[in-house]
C-alpha cells in the first residue's frame, strides 16, 4: 500500500512539474488592447517572457493603437513579435529631442536591446511634432529582423545604435523627414519603400573604420511626398559612413549629385558610398559626386548574403 501512495505522489509531482514547464514555456502569448487576449499591453508580454530562452516565443498582438514607450531587454531573446495587420497593428509614442532637453536618444518608441529578434506585419511610430529628433525604433541588439513593418517618423526614424551587429528589414515601408536612417550597424533593407518627406538627407551612416558593408539598400523604391524635390541619399554622420544602393528605382526628388559630405570636404576621403543598377529619374550616375562610385559587376558580387552577415548568414531566412 505504501508503495501505491509513494508511486501516486511521485506521478501528481511529475504532473505538476510537467504543467509548470508547459506554462512557463509559453508558445504563442496574445496581446489584445480590448482584453481578449492575455495581456492588454505589448510590455506586459514582455515582462513575461524567460531570460534567455533557447525556444521560441511568439508575441501575437491583436490590432489596436498600443501607446507604450516600450523596451526589450537585453535579457530577451528568440522572440517574434507579430501584429494582425502591419496597418492595423500600431505602437505609437510621442517624445522629441526638445522635451526637457530629452536629446536624441532617449525619444524612441520602441528600443529592442535583445538580439535574435523579429518584428513581423506591424508598425512602430513616433508620432511627435517637428520639433526636432524624434525615433521611433532604437536598435541595439543582433541579428533583429523587420518583415512587413511600416516604420514612421519624421527626423531619426530609425536609429541602428550599436556597432557590429546585423539587421535585416524586409518588405517594410520606412519614412521620414532628414537622416532618418542613421546609425553604426550592418543593416540590409530589400524591396522596401523608403519615404522623404521633406527635402533632406535619407541617410547618415556612421559606420566604423573598419566595418566592410554599412546600410545597403537591395530592390528598394524611393518615393516622396508631393513638392519634394531635393533629397540627397546620404550623408555621412561618422567620416567612415557606408551605404550602397543596389538596382532601386529612385524618384524625380532624388537630387543628380547623389550624396553630401556634411559640409567637411575631409569627408570626401573617407566616406563610402557606392550604387549600382539604379534606375528611375533619379538614377544619374554621370553626375554623381565624383567622391562616390559605381560599382562594376564584378565589384557587386562581392555584396553576398555571407558577405554582408559575416559570422552569421545561416540566420537570413530567405536564401
Amino acid at each position: 500500500m505504501k508503495r501505491i501512495i509513494n508511486f501516486l505522489f511521485f506521478i501528481i509531482v511529475c504532473c505538476g512539474y510537467m504543467q509548470a514547464q508547459e506554462q512557463q514555456q509559453q508558445d504563442t502569448i496574445v496581446v489584445a488592447r480590448d482584453g481578449t487576449g492575455k495581456y492588454r499591453t505589448i510590455e506586459e508580454a514582455v515582462e513575461s517572457v524567460r531570460a534567455f530562452m533557447h525556444y521560441t516565443v511568439t508575441i501575437y498582438i491583436k490590432n489596436g493603437l498600443y501607446k507604450e514607450k516600450l523596451v526589450i531587454p537585453s535579457w530577451v531573446k528568440n522572440v517574434q513579435f507579430v501584429g494582425e495587420s502591419a496597418e492595423g497593428t500600431i505602437i505609437t509614442y510621442d517624445d522629441h529631442a526638445n522635451i526637457n532637453k530629452m536629446g536624441t536618444f532617449r525619444t524612441y518608441t520602441v528600443k529592442v536591446e535583445g538580439s535574435e529578434i523579429t518584428f513581423k506585419d506591424l508598425t512602430i511610430e513616433n508620432n511627435a511634432a517637428q520639433r526636432g529628433q524624434a525615433v521611433a525604433l532604437h536598435t541595439e541588439g543582433d541579428k533583429l529582423m523587420f518583415i512587413n513593418c511600416r516604420l514612421l517618423g519624421n527626423q531619426d526614424t530609425i536609429f541602428t545604435g550599436s556597432e557590429g551587429t546585423r539587421l535585416l528589414f524586409t518588405n517594410c515601408y520606412i519614412e521620414g523627414t532628414t537622416d532618418f536612417i542613421f546609425g553604426p550597424s550592418t543593416a540590409l533593407f530589400e524591396n522596401c519603400v523608403i519615404h522623404s518627406k521633406r527635402n533632406s538627407y535619407i541617410t547618415a551612416a556612421s559606420t566604423p573604420e573598419n566595418i566592410e558593408f554599412g546600410y545597403v539598400f537591395k530592390n528598394c523604391t524611393l518615393t516622396a511626398a508631393p513638392g519634394i524635390d531635393k533629397v540627397y541619399l546620404g550623408r555621412p554622420w561618422r567620416p567612415y559612413g557606408a551605404t550602397t544602393f543596389l538596382n532601386c528605382e529612385m524618384g524625380e526628388h532624388i537630387v543628380p549629385v547623389g550624396w553630401h559630405n556634411w559640409g567637411k570636404a575631409e569627408n570626401e576621403k573617407t566616406a563610402r558610398y557606392a550604387e549600382y543598377g539604379s534606375k528611375g529619374p533619379g538614377a544619374n550616375p554621370k553626375a554623381r559626386v565624383g567622391w562616390s562610385k559605381q560599382l562594376t559587376d564584378k565589384e557587386v558580387r562581392n555584396y553576398t548574403i555571407e558577405n554582408i552577415f559575416k559570422d552569421c548568414s545561416n540566420w537570413y531566412p530567405y536564401k
